[in-house]
């Protein structure tokens, strides 16, 4: 069974050179670094509440040399510093799980997202055998996004574990 791939399903997002991307919940860095390499002059904001984990994330940018990523504390249920509509695509991989005030999170993705701007949404699905507790449902996540002002635009295939969904702000 194919586990969480980010480097596959970042290639069907079609990143452009420039692009400015918020990684939510970046945790350390296992999108942030693969998204950066594909926007190279674009802005990535890498955006995470735990401080040993933006600890590592830096430590990793700087081994493989990657300078266009920001480092932001934050607590995603609160908001972040990011400007309203300043990113192109956001990125939330497996924060909603762990997540109490989830359609915060979303309402800060929107918040944050240019008009055409898009989501990027990929969890734990219910039904694996293994994995977190808290996950919530492909459905859950569409029904969350959308009650926040999303049109959902396609299901990415995310592996045995997980659902990836693409999301357009208009």
């Amino acid at each position: 069974m194919a586990f969480l791939n980010p480097e596959k399903i970042i290639s069907q997002l079609s990143i452009k050179k420039g692009m400015s991307v918020a990684d939510l919940g970046c945790g350390s860095g296992g999108w942030t670094v693969p998204i950066a390499k594909e926007a190279e002059d674009g802005q990535v904001y890498a955006v995470d509440i735990l401080e040993e984990s933006l600890s590592a994330l830096k430590s990793k940018l700087h081994s493989e040399k990657v300078h266009n990523v920001r480092v932001v504390r934050a607590d995603l249920e609160k908001g972040s510093s990011l400007r309203v509509e300043s990113v192109d695509l956001v990125v939330v991989s497996n924060v909603l799980f762990q997540a109490e005030r989830k359609e915060d999170i979303i309402k800060e993705a929107f918040r944050i997202l240019r008009k055409k701007g898009v989501l990027l949404v990929v969890d734990w699905i219910p039904e694996a055998e293994n994995g977190p507790e808290g996950r919530i449902s492909p459905q859950e996540a569409r029904e969350m996004a959308e009650n926040n002002g999303f049109d959902f635009l396609e299901e990415l295939d995310a592996g045995a574990y997980h659902f990836a969904h693409v999301y357009k702000k208009d």
